[in-house]
């Protein structure tokens, strides 16, 4: 057993300090990114914000909506042939669309014939722990299938997995074990790391070598989205901030004036009943289950955080997003805001 005794980070443990400027004006910024992959030698260009891929985010309709703004959704596990197909011939953009996969021959030999009949060019191999020799074995193996497809690997949160996970394969790795709103990781195991820090170091690690990085959760409002840009992120990906839109489907519950829809972690009770028939013996459920107000489209929701961030950019100096973290000095707070009206 030992101790790191240097203080590591939260998203609310910092604000950013703002700098002189020649920007006159929001508009002034592109939030747009262009990004080659060190494995898959492909080139993406849009604004990097994925949705997680969550029931009631990760979601077709989602994925239609946002790739029409430029950005990226993850779609949710649990998709047949049949549904992508059926998607597909609507309209499903492959440039800002994943499909998401467990580590599983079964789950596997699925998405062998989803990504062959819709010609996909992402996959996120997604594990709630990214730290055994098997996962990394499966996204060499992947890679081997697959050496011109876009790997998304996660989750981890330390330097020394990121560089793994790029050298078995991967080209962007997902940071964050804990930080959502609706995971109880931290909770039922005591196992973290805080996401700013967790942010920092990964992305150091991980463009030392070519690669890109995901921070993926904690993100609580726009300001947050913005300094893990600032952190070094290539790509941010939101779950609760992009869930409860008309997108995310799910069934809408109403109490007097107010319309609420369901919101649960992929590892909660509500998950598990759904899709796998209950929790297993030998676990326990790591995420809870919530009712969120109802939010309407989620365009709305998109422009608010975009323009957040694009505030941000001018605040510092930062002409695009790419220059963001160039631009940004943290500075340590207790409150990062005024909490009086908030409840």
């Amino acid at each position: 057993m030992r101790i790191i005794n240097e203080i590591k980070l939260d998203y609310k443990d910092v604000l950013i300090q703002p700098k002189r400027s020649t920007l006159k004006s929001r508009s002034q910024v592109s939030l747009r990114r262009d990004y080659t992959f060190i494995n898959s030698g492909n080139v993406w260009s849009g604004i990097p914000i994925m949705a997680a891929n969550m029931d009631g985010v990760g979601t077709f309709q989602m994925a239609e909506a946002l790739s029409s703004l430029g950005l990226f959704t993850c779609i949710t596990k649990h998709n047949n042939l049949k549904d992508w197909e059926n998607h597909n011939k609507i309209y499903l953009n492959t440039n800002y669309t994943s499909i998401s996969i467990g580590t599983s021959l079964k789950e596997y030999d699925k998405a062998k014939e989803i990504i062959q009949a819709n010609n996909l060019k992402w996959v996120c191999i997604d594990v709630a722990n990214g730290y055994s020799e098997h996962f990394v074995d499966f996204v060499r193996t992947v890679r081997k299938d697959y050496p011109n497809i876009n790997i998304i690997a996660g989750n981890v949160v330390t330097a020394d997995m990121t560089q793994e996970l790029i050298l078995a394969g991967a080209d962007v790795v997902k940071v964050g074990i804990g930080p959502g709103s609706v995971c109880t990781t931290r909770i039922q195991t005591g196992v973290g790391y805080p996401q700013l820090s967790a942010v920092i170091e990964c992305a150091d690690a991980a463009h030392g070598l070519g690669g890109h990085v995901i921070a993926d959760g904690g993100c609580v409002c726009a300001g947050d989205v913005a300094k893990a840009f600032a952190a070094g992120a290539d790509f941010v990906m939101l779950g609760g901030m992009l869930a409860g839109h008309d997108e995310g489907g799910g069934n809408i519950i109403s109490r007097g004036p107010n319309k609420y829809v369901q919101f649960y972690g992929m590892s909660s009770d509500t998950a598990m009943n759904k899709h796998s028939g209950g929790v297993a013996d030998y676990r326990s459920s790591e995420g809870r289950t919530v009712e969120i107000l109802h939010k309407g489209r989620v365009e709305d929701t998109v422009k608010d955080i975009l323009g957040g961030v694009r505030s941000t950019c001018t605040y510092v100096g930062a002409q695009t997003l790419k220059q963001l973290s160039k631009c940004t000095t943290f500075v340590r707070c207790n409150q990062q805001f005024n909490p009086v009206f908030c409840y």
